[in-house]
C-alpha cells in the first residue's frame, strides 16, 4: 500500500451466525475499548488512505502507546498494515468494519 493512494475496498463476506456471531462482535468491541483507538480508526476512515508515522505526530500520545493500539487494531481485524522497509502502512478493512456495524444492529 502507498501512503499517497486510496485504501483498497475489501470484498464482501457472509456474516457470521451464532456463537461465532458474539465472540467476532466482542472481540472487535475489545478492540473499540479504548478511546484512542476509537480516534485512530475515525482518523483512517477520515484520510481514506494509508496512513504511516502521522497518527503519531496527530495524537497526544507517545509513538509506542499508538504502536501498541494500532496492533490492537490489527489483531482485531479492524485496520490492516503492511511494512515497507521502516515504515508502516495503514488501512482500515471496511469489510470488517461493515461487519462489526451489522453484529451490532443485530442487538
Amino acid at each position: 500500500m502507498d501512503a499517497q493512494r486510496p485504501c483498497p475496498r475489501d470484498t464482501d463476506r457472509p456474516l457470521p451466525e451464532g456463537p461465532v456471531a458474539r465472540e467476532l462482535l466482542a472481540d472487535l468491541a475489545r478492540a473499540l475499548g479504548h478511546p484512542a483507538r476509537v480516534q485512530i480508526l475515525q482518523m483512517l476512515l477520515a484520510k481514506n488512505q494509508c496512513i504511516a508515522g502521522e497518527l503519531s505526530d496527530e495524537l497526544p500520545l507517545a509513538g509506542s502507546t499508538v504502536s501498541q493500539h494500532l496492533k490492537v487494531l490489527k489483531a482485531s481485524g479492524l485496520i490492516k498494515g503492511e511494512v515497507d522497509g521502516a515504515r508502516r502502512c495503514y488501512c482500515v478493512d471496511h469489510t470488517v468494519l461493515a461487519q462489526f456495524k451489522a453484529l451490532v444492529a443485530r442487538l
